[in-house]
Parts: structure tokens; sequence; C-alpha cells
């Protein structure tokens, strides 16, 4: 009985051990493969429960979300042989396991080794392609594109894998080429600046000018306005002084000696010499008066 009991418990442990070595879980994010005494037998496993054979089969599993690469900051040459430092990252993933396995023997590191030259190679003729301006504003994003697509046509036929997405996160000038940009910068915003000082110091004069026009135009005007005003008055009073004169000669003449004396002695302190039967004098002769 005692011997039947262990017999059944050994069985059961050998059961449950064949059990745990023949069966593998692939998580969500990851996909297998399958070797036989180092060949591989089953390619892309994809998530779930699978069965081996105990001791024949081995499955190496491999991560299958997204990575980065994260290059190190490289110097390239522009069109103009210009030298820009570019720290670029790329976004891969594994599209092909069999292809992934033969080409790097499951390693990432590899991959990640063998990625970093193409994009290396693939920045270098994309910059020297392009000119500092294109470059640093406005083509970075065809750049990236284009890299991107051509990188694809290679790796994932020779390694298996697939870039998602390629970016630069900063572009530098070397000290040498900064100075010399800085400094062509400075020259093109002083030139700027004296352009719109000039510009500024033309409008200036413009409008000072247009201000003295206007000033002498409404001055000749004013005083244009003025004579006039003027004239018209000296008519009326030339007028009211001959219809005066008509009504009464006699009068008039004596009211105008008047004034004549008014303004003349109304100082005080003037002194004229004249005869005394001047005609100035024809009203204050005591004969005349009566």
């Amino acid at each position: 009985m005692a011997t039947r009991t262990l017999v059944t418990l050994i069985g059961l442990f050998v059961a449950l051990l064949v059990a745990s070595t023949s069966l593998f879980v692939v998580k969500e994010t990851q996909r297998a493969i399958m070797l036989q005494f180092g060949e591989v037998v089953q390619f892309d496993i994809q998530p779930g429960l699978h069965f081996k054979v105990p001791f024949v089969n081995t499955v190496r599993t491999f991560d299958a979300r997204v990575l980065t690469l994260d290059a190190r900051p490289q110097r390239y040459l522009t069109l103009e042989k210009k030298a820009l430092i570019v720290d670029s990252f790329v976004k891969w993933r594994i599209k092909n396991v069999a292809d992934f396995y033969t080409a790097t023997s499951g390693d990432e590191f590899t991959a990640a080794k063998l990625l970093a030259s193409r994009v290396d190679t693939g920045l270098r003729n994309q910059f020297g392609e392009r000119t500092l301006t294109e470059v640093v504003s406005g083509e970075r994003d065809e750049v990236m594109t284009v890299l991107r697509q051509e990188l694809n046509e290679v790796v994932i036929q020779d390694m298996g894998i697939e870039v998602v997405d390629v970016r630069v996160k900063r572009i530098d000038l070397p000290q040498e080429v900064s100075e010399s940009v800085y400094g062509r910068m400075r020259t093109e915003r002083e030139r700027e600046a004296r352009e719109h000082r000039s510009k500024g110091k033309e409008l200036a004069e413009g409008i000072r000018a247009d201000a003295d026009r206007q000033e002498t135009v409404i001055e000749a005007n004013a005083y244009r306005e003025s004579e006039l005003v003027r004239g018209d008055g000296d008519a009326v009073a030339a007028a009211t002084y001959a219809a005066a004169f008509n009504q009464d000669p006699e009068f008039y003449s004596f009211y105008r000696s008047l004034d004549a004396y008014r303004k003349t002695f109304g100082a005080g302190g003037d002194v004229m010499l004249i005869e005394p039967d001047s005609e100035f004098f024809k009203y204050m002769n005591q004969s005349t008066l009566k």
C-alpha cells in the first residue's frame, strides 16, 4: 500500500514537472520563437498559452513594444560644408521575429547598434543634401519623414524591425560656426535697424514738411480772408462816409477835422509848427466859428 502511494506521488510529481516544462505563456507585449536543438522550428508565436516538447524545444521571447534608441550627438556637414552637432532619437519595434532573430541572434543591444549605424548614415546623407537654413528651419520634418521611409526600406527586410519615428531633439552649431553665424546675424540686425531708423527719419521729415505746408496754407487762407473782410469793412466805411458827405458836406468836413485834431494832439507831448492861417486850423479860427 505504501509502495503504491509512493509510486502515485512520484507519478504526479513527474506529470506536474512535465506539464510545467511543456506549457509556456507569451504575454501581450511579447512575441516568441521556438527552437529545437538550436534551430528555429516555429516563428512569431502570438500571445497566449502554448505547448512545447520538454528538454527538446526552447522558447525565446522578445519585447514587441515600441523601443527607443537615444543616439549620441553626432557631427554632420550641410550642403555648403557647414558643421552641425545633431542630437536625435529613434522609435522602433520588432516587426518580423524570425528575421530579427536571424540578423541579431535575438539581441536587442546588437539590433540597436546596427540601427544606430544606419540612422547615422541616413542623417549624414540627408543633411549633406540641404543647406544650413533648410535643415534648421524649413525642412527638418521633411528630412525626418524621408529618412524614416528610407530606413524602413532596408531594416524591415534585413533586420526584421520597423522604424516608427525619427526625431531630432537638438541641432547645435560648433563654437567656431556659432560665432560666425551670430556675427552675420548681428550685422543683419544692425543693417535692419539702420534701415528702420532711416525710414523713420524720412517719415518724420515728411510729416513735418506736410505740417509746415498746411500751416502756410492755413495762414495764407486766414490772411486772405482777413483782407477780404477788411476790404469789405473799408468799402462799407467809405460808402458810409460818402453818404454822410453827400448829406452835409460842411458837417462832414468839420467832423473829419475834429478827428484829425484828436489824433494829432491826443498824445499830449507832440509839437507841430504850422502857419496860423493853415487849412488845418480852419475850424479853430474864431471868425470862421462865428
